[in-house]
């Protein structure tokens, strides 16, 4: 199936947090302007069409600080260790720094050093 985006998704492994939502450890998987994808290594209860508030720590790496986005809840997938979870972005108090991380993962793809899904585990996290 292929996917028709208006933006694109760049893929990262960026540390999140699900205001209320869930324990153990979640990770922004992939982002744009407009959504992001984050999987957590326990299951959330997450309610569909729900606004969450997100907050996304960019990989030390960057050099930009920590920002919250709120978001919709589109969809879930689980599975036996991991939830996935889809996001529409709706708001972001410190857009500037989301902005700036978008832009940096667009700059990075763009010199080649893009990621792909099966490749992403093989990437150390300077978290």
């Amino acid at each position: 199936m292929m996917e028709h985006r208006k933006y694109s998704r760049f893929l990262t492994l960026a540390k999140a947090r699900i205001d209320g939502a869930n324990e153990g450890e979640t990770l922004l998987r992939d982002i744009s302007v407009t959504g992001c994808r984050l999987e957590c290594t326990a299951y959330s209860e997450i309610k569909l069409n729900k606004l969450y508030e997100l907050e996304i720590i960019p990989e030390s790496s960057t050099k930009i600080g920590t920002f919250n986005l709120e978001a919709e809840s589109m969809w879930t997938r689980t599975g036996s260790y991991s939830c996935e979870i889809g996001f529409t972005i709706t708001k972001s108090p410190k857009g500037k720094h989301f902005e700036r991380y978008v832009d940096y993962l667009s700059w990075r793809y763009s010199q080649g050093n893009s990621m792909v899904e099966s490749d992403a585990s093989e990437i150390p996290m300077n978290i």
